[in-house]
């Protein structure tokens, strides 16, 4: 039998590079037990296999065993791809948003262009050495990788910062194989406001001219990490539709993180989607202090009431390792991602939604056992977001 391909098997070890210890892809949680009978297990795994299923945010790479060597790892300019974790995922596309703000190869600040590019360079040089997972670019990708079985990955950034002042360097991303950007990641740039920002200035008219630029290029835009004005802005300015790739209602818990009413009102507005976060300590809820898929699924329905079931969907911001841990190692470049007002449990992990290769067979279970129709099922687990693709990207 052929071994299968792991990632950068392709240099043979010839660079000498130092090997960390990387999480295992199965079983470094117990598994979760959503309490779902055979019948309705069964009935999610025919949908799984038979519906174009979309994550709109994950990271799916293995992080070191510690994620205290994470900064080590991420200097190789080598993340590891999950080739046998997305096997297992049920999923037909992953929107993969890289390194992002952890992309420190060459020095201690993130979001530098030259090591966003590196980073880019070899995820896809390791890509095209095995033919399973594949590069999505346009819409008839998608369809194409369904109907091969294979898994595609969207190759995106949760934030513009690396343009600087040139508007001409989306084109290069774009040139390069990034099909979705963020306007801000928490902190602020040219291009607008992030959400730790204390004064929120919203979409500046940099800004306006990197939506225009990026709606004609088809290049997705994602306001997920960007303060309320500046989401609602970057929607008014779009002719297209719009991404919130993951997020949750502040509605249900008071956090700079989760989004207000209005800002996910303007997403649906634009005719785009919400897709709802797992990521530690964010979508918690009140009825569910306890950070689970009880508490993310909290989130799932208050959004569906506000917004309709047409915008809606799951980017569950999960990947390979300690979640909690990168949050610890990078506390200061990713402290938005678990900020909190006011006191609840702390958690390892997020019982049910922990990594790319368990999170999609358990909402889909979730929403079988919530009694929802295949079809409102088939949207958002992905037709929502391939509709919404259709009016941004090239066929």
């Amino acid at each position: 039998m052929t071994t299968p391909y792991r990632s950068y098997d392709y240099l043979n070890g010839d660079l000498g590079l130092p090997r960390d210890p990387l999480t295992p892809e199965f079983d470094r949680v117990a598994p979760f037990d959503g309490g779902f009978s055979a019948a309705e297990t069964e009935r999610a795994e025919r949908l799984l296999q038979a519906l174009i299923t979309i994550s709109l945010h994950d990271h799916p790479v293995l992080f070191p065993a510690d994620m205290a060597n994470t900064p080590a790892y991420n200097r190789t300019g080598r993340q590891h791809t999950a080739f046998a974790g997305l096997r297992r995922s049920g999923l037909t596309v992953v929107f993969d948003n890289m390194m992002d703000g952890t992309a420190m190869v060459t020095g201690n600040t993130p979001w530098q262009w030259d090591d966003v590019i590196v980073d880019l360079g070899m995820r896809q040089a390791d890509i095209a050495h095995q033919d399973h997972v594949v590069i999505i670019r346009r819409v008839a990708d998608i369809e194409a990788a369904h109907a091969a079985g294979r898994v595609g990955l969207v190759l995106g950034l949760e934030a513009a910062t690396p343009i600087g002042n040139d508007l001409d360097r989306l084109d290069v991303l774009y040139g390069l194989g990034i099909r979705q950007i963020g306007i801000a990641y928490s902190d602020s740039n040219g291009l607008g406001a992030g959400l730790n920002e204390p004064t929120d200035f919203g979409l500046t008219k940099f800004g306006r001219a990197a939506v225009r630029r990026m709606n004609q290029l088809g290049l997705a835009i994602d306001v997920s990490h960007s303060s309320d004005r500046t989401g609602i802005e970057a929607a008014e300015a779009s002719n297209a539709p719009i991404f919130m790739t993951h997020a949750g209602a502040r509605a249900l818990w008071d956090i700079p993180r989760l989004k207000s009413d209005d800002a996910l009102r303007a997403v649906a507005a634009s005719g785009g989607v919400i897709g709802i976060s797992a990521a530690p300590h964010t979508t918690i809820s009140r009825d569910h202090p306890e950070h689970s898929i009880a508490s993310v699924m909290d989130h799932f329905r208050y959004c569906l009431d506000l917004v309709g079931i047409d915008h809606v969907a799951f980017g569950p911001d999960t990947l390979y390792g300690d979640h909690v841990g990168l949050h610890t190692a990078f506390s200061a470049l990713l402290a938005s991602a678990a900020t909190t007002t006011r006191p609840h449990p702390r958690v390892a992990y997020v019982d049910g939604l922990e990594n790319p290769s368990e999170n999609f067979h358990n909402i889909a279970a979730w929403l079988v056992h919530e009694g929802f129709s295949d079809e409102e099922i088939g949207k958002v687990l992905g037709a929502n977001v391939l509709r919404a693709l259709g009016s941004i990207w090239s066929r």
